[in-house]
Parts: C-alpha cells; sequence; structure tokens
C-alpha cells in the first residue's frame, strides 16, 4: 500500500539561464537570455517533484535574483509538510509573501510533479484530463521592422505553424506597416493573433484596433495598460478586434473582475501570474462558467514549464488555444522526456508519471543553487 503522506525533507533552489536564439524583444521590454529558477522537492521516500518559473520583471515584477530570495523563505516554510496536502501547502506558499506568483508557481508545479507521480499517473490524469484533445502551439512573431517581421512569418509558414502571433504596441502606424508587411507574406485568410502588451495609449489602441481591422485579425492581447481596467468594457465594445485579458489576469480575483466588467472576449492564462496550476484552476472555472474561452501562454520557460503547461492544457476544454513556443526560441534544451514539438506545431506529451519531464542534472552543474533542510 502506497503511504498517505510524504514528507518534505529537503527542497533545492537553483538558478539556471537559457541564452535565446536571438533578442525576443516586446513593447515593454527586451530579453535575450531566460534567466529561471527550478524548484526541486525532495521527500523522505526519495520521491522528488520539480517545478520552473521564468519571472519577466517588467509584466511579473519578479526577478531570477528575487525569486531566488524568496524561494528560500517558502521552502523553509514547507519543510516537514505532507507534500500530499495540496491545500495546507498552497495556503503556506501563498501565505508566505503577498504576490510574488512567479516563483509561487514553480513551488505549486513541483508539489503538483510529486502528486501525480505518488499516484503513478499523468498529471493530465490527475487533473482529469485526456490525451484525446490535439494540442498545437502558435508562434510568435517580436517586435522588429516590417522586413524583419515578415522574414519571420515566412520561416514560420514554411515550418507549418498553423497560427502566428505578432508582438505589436509601438505607434499605431508602425504597427500597421508591420501587419501589412507579414500579410502580404500569409495572404489574407492565415490566422493572425495580436499582443499589445500594454503598449497603447488609450486613444492609440482605438486607432490601431481601427485600422487593423482590414487584416483578419482574430484577437488583440492586452492593448492597453491594466491601470485602465474600467475603461477595457468601453474598448472592448468599440473594438472590431476581439480582446484577451493576460497582464490584467493575475488571479481569480483579477478573472472574477473581468467577468463582472464584461470587459474581455478572452482569458489568457499563464502559470507565473496565476501562481501555479492551483489557481490556474480556479481562473479556468471561472471562464467556463462564464463561457470565455481561455489561451494558455509563456514567458521565457523551458520545456519543462511548457509540459506542466500541457498539462493544464489537456485536463480543461474550456482551454482552446495554445501558445507555448517560448522553448522553441531557445538555443539550448536542458530538459530530459516532456512535451515533444512536433509539425506544424503539434505537441505530444509523455504518458509518464508526474510531469514526465525533468532538468538534466549535468545541465545544472555549476549552477548556483541552495538546499533547504
Amino acid at each position: 500500500m502506497k503511504a498517505s503522506s510524504l514528507t518534505i525533507e529537503a527542497i533545492e533552489i537553483v538558478k539556471f539561464n537559457i541564452p535565446l536564439v536571438e533578442p525576443f524583444v516586446i513593447s515593454n521590454d527586451s530579453i535575450a537570455v531566460a534567466d529561471n529558477i527550478l524548484v526541486r522537492i525532495v521527500t523522505n521516500t526519495g520521491l522528488e517533484g520539480q517545478g520552473e518559473c521564468s519571472p519577466f520583471p517588467t509584466i511579473l515584477g519578479e526577478t531570477q535574483d528575487s525569486c531566488y530570495a524568496v524561494g528560500k523563505k517558502i521552502a523553509a516554510r514547507l519543510i516537514n509538510q505532507n507534500a500530499l496536502a495540496m491545500e495546507s501547502c498552497s495556503h503556506i506558499i501563498r501565505s508566505t509573501i503577498s504576490e510574488n506568483h512567479c516563483i509561487k508557481s514553480a513551488f505549486d508545479m513541483a508539489l503538483w510533479d510529486l502528486a501525480a507521480r505518488h499516484a503513478e499517473l499523468p498529471l493530465y490524469t490527475l487533473l482529469g484530463g485526456s490525451l484525446n484533445k490535439p494540442l498545437h502551439t502558435d508562434m510568435t512573431i517580436g517586435i522588429g521592422t516590417p522586413e524583419k517581421m515578415a522574414a519571420d512569418a515566412q520561416k514560420y509558414l514554411d515550418a507549418g505553424f498553423p497560427y502566428i502571433k505578432v508582438k505589436l504596441g509601438k505607434q499605431p502606424e508602425a504597427d500597421l506597416a508591420r501587419i501589412k508587411a507579414i500579410r502580404e507574406v500569409t495572404g489574407p485568410d492565415f490566422p493572425l493573433r495580436i499582443d499589445a502588451n500594454q503598449g497603447w495609449s488609450l486613444a492609440d489602441a482605438k486607432k490601431a484596433l481601427r485600422l487593423l481591422e482590414p487584416y483578419g485579425i482574430e484577437y488583440c492581447e492586452e492593448p492597453v495598460s491594466k491601470r485602465y481596467l474600467l475603461d477595457l468594457p468601453a474598448l472592448r465594445q468599440q473594438s472590431p478586434i476581439p480582446i484577451m485579458a493576460d497582464e490584467s489576469l493575475f488571479d481569480a480575483e483579477n478573472a472574477l473582475q473581468l467577468i463582472r466588467l464584461e470587459a474581455v472576449d478572452f482569458f489568457n492564462i499563464k502559470l507565473a501570474k496565476s501562481g501555479g496550476i492551483y489557481g490556474a484552476l480556479k481562473i479556468a472555472a471561472l471562464a467556463e462558467a462564464a463561457g470565455i474561452p481561455c489561451q494558455v501562454g509563456c514567458f521565457s520557460e523551458s520545456r519543462l514549464g511548457l509540459t506542466a503547461l500541457a498539462h493544464l492544457a489537456l485536463s480543461r476544454q474550456v482551454i482552446s488555444h495554445y501558445d507555448m513556443d517560448s522553448a522553441l526560441m531557445h538555443s539550448e534544451d536542458p530538459v530530459i522526456g516532456g512535451i515533444v514539438f512536433g509539425d506544424s506545431g503539434s505537441i505530444q506529451l509523455p504518458e509518464a508519471p508526474g510531469l514526465g519531464a525533468h532538468i538534466d542534472p549535468e545541465f545544472l552543474k555549476g549552477c548556483s543553487s541552495e538546499s533547504i533542510r
């Protein structure tokens, strides 16, 4: 008989860095290296779970260093706890410090990995999902010149990706030139999505969305600053392009507020914003009740974090859009097991217990780390 509890004996916090193939530019930032954090939770039986987060300072308000420091505080409170007592462990994680959703998500992910490994089930099965739901990621084009962005679009078309997401959020006329150049490559009917990352003012958002209407845009993520939350309902009503919440949606409380305001057409759930799978499931439940389709998205996680995201996506039918391309921008892949990217942006999950993925120990040699016992 399996033990009814797994005592947490040690937690290791590791800084690890993955260079990108080329700098990735959005409206409010540019990154050349994914500065990520790994959390390893080890139990009295030797069973362990792993979780990853990818702090993005201009959106999440966290850095690799802050995640490392806060992670050690959370770890100290989890030692000797029952890893299978998910509600209790989640409360400890959430109550240790306000905000800091990114580092909390790595602990949450590791605990879910442990729980599913202990149950000898893939995580998607533990969450109530199955492999019957096909997953295909889009591919994202960072901000650049219209010529560079059109060339990237051609590359992703040639690779067979079924959708392309385009980063915008600069001056409306400049963004229009970018989309025009991309449409010359894709033709008028290929699915295009755009993401302004809060880059437009309210006036510029209204102008840009009108200018882009003829170009068949599926939806626009976070057109204006989340500080303009109360202006979103009116913007949505005026916009010819559906609106997706991203930076304005971190947790279930944000989701409920957006629903009450009738502010958006879609939700973008990211584990680093929701604090992990535990919080993401709450958002998905609210979205399902409100009839709001969801996308799952990423920051710059490796295939470890993306594997957890794929398990979540398989578990809920309300999740119907997939932006899971960050590892495809990395110059190295430190993950053993996990999701496999196939033709046309397809994603296959392993049927192994837990996440079915872990970071290669060889890759971690020499990385800064601390073990809490």
